[in-house]
This record gives C-alpha cells, structure tokens and sequence, in this order.
C-alpha cells in the first residue's frame, strides 16, 4: 500500500527541477522568492491559503513553539505555518521527491530554519512521546487504511494539552467516489471514512473533539 501511494504522488518527473524550471519561466529569481511566488503549488489542497490560515488560529502556536506536520507533501501549510506563527514545523511524508522538494523550496524561500522534512510512515512516527506543541494532517488520511494508527500515533506524539488540527476529505452521502481523484486514480489506494467514523476513531486514540468544521 506504501509503495503505491509513493507511485502516485510521485510521478514520473524532477519534482525540483520542474517547479524551478516553471519558476524562471514566469521570471522569478529563486534567490528571492516569497510565499507567495509557490502559490500554485504550495497550497495544494482545498480553500488553500484561506483554509492553512484558518488552520494556523486553531493550533494556537507561536514562536516558542514545535508543530508537526503529518503527510507534508511539498511543504506549503509547513512553510505558510511558519511565516505566520514563526513557530518550527518539522513535516513528515511517505514520498522522498516531496520531502526533497520541500527542502529545496524552504531554501529559496529562507524558511529553511524553521522547517525541516523527512520520510516516515504517519501510522509508525520515528519521534518520542510529547515531542511536540500541536499536530496538523491536511489531506493524507484519504490514501491511509489505518487512520487508528495515524490517530494514535499524532495522540502520542503530541504533549498532553496540545492540538491536533485535522484537514480532511470524508466520504458523505453522495454515493461511491467516481475516479480518477486527486488522492487515487483507482479505489485500492483510497480510503475515506465518514464524519461519524472520524470523530469515533479520534476519540478512540484519546483525544477530546472541541471544535468542528463541515
């Protein structure tokens, strides 16, 4: 399941040489790039920057603190969190192209020292207890089959007290996903769960739900 996720995100080109290609083109200077010149491709997920700067209120961090960043992709929310609450943002994701990618983008945008990237598996995090302030998953467990695990494991991770923020496509009433989707282009590597599955699988991995938003 691992290996196909990779597969699919991963595609078949340079992710770091593409965007920096595209970048030239438009005529920026990777040198002096901003936030804003990775638009296109730094909030990759619905309602974008609106949504990641929602997202940044309800953590409630600041610059003392430590945020993990579960499924980081390319980095965007990790680097919009940081600009905002110039707290660190450590991101983990299955795909090695996305976390090499990340990197290079915090360099050309001088975020590099409050982010950092790595590989790692969201259901089996290589951190220790409370090793964090809060946690955020933006659009990951769609591709994940044992959100328990992920759950329990953001659980651990993150100091008693602390939040999780959960960003997420639910299946609703709508009827059997049609594909080719963003997350799967067929069903085996798609895997939502429902609004009442979601809250019982959080609750069941200890945390207490404070707020929601359909």
């Amino acid at each position: 399941m691992a290996d196909a996720v990779e597969q699919h995100y991963s595609g078949s080109g340079a992710i770091v040489d593409a965007i920096s290609e595209a970048l030239r083109a438009a005529g920026r200077d990777l040198d002096q790039l901003s936030t804003a010149d990775l638009a296109a491709v730094d909030e990759f997920h619905i309602r974008g920057r609106e949504a990641t700067v929602e997202i940044a209120g309800a953590l409630g961090v600041g610059p003392e603190s430590t945020v993990l960043d579960v499924g980081c992709g390319l980095g965007g929310p990790a680097r919009a969190l940081a600009e905002l609450r110039s707290c660190r943002v450590v991101g983990v994701d299955l795909t090695p192209a996305f976390c090499e990618a990340a990197a290079a983008l915090s360099r050309w945008t001088a975020l590099d020292a409050l982010t950092s990237f790595r590989v790692g598996d969201a259901t089996a995090l290589e951190f220790d207890d409370t090793s964090f302030d809060a946690a955020v998953t933006i659009h990951a467990a769609m591709n994940i089959p044992d959100k328990p695990a992920m759950y329990r494991e953001a659980h651990r991770v993150v100091r008693p007290g602390g939040t999780f923020v959960v960003y997420d496509v639910l299946q609703g009433e709508g009827g059997d996903v049609l594909f080719p989707v963003p997350w799967a282009r067929e069903p085996s590597i798609s895997h939502l769960a429902t609004v009442h599955e979601m809250r019982s699988m959080l609750v069941a991995a200890g945390f207490e739900l404070v707020a929601e938003h359909d």
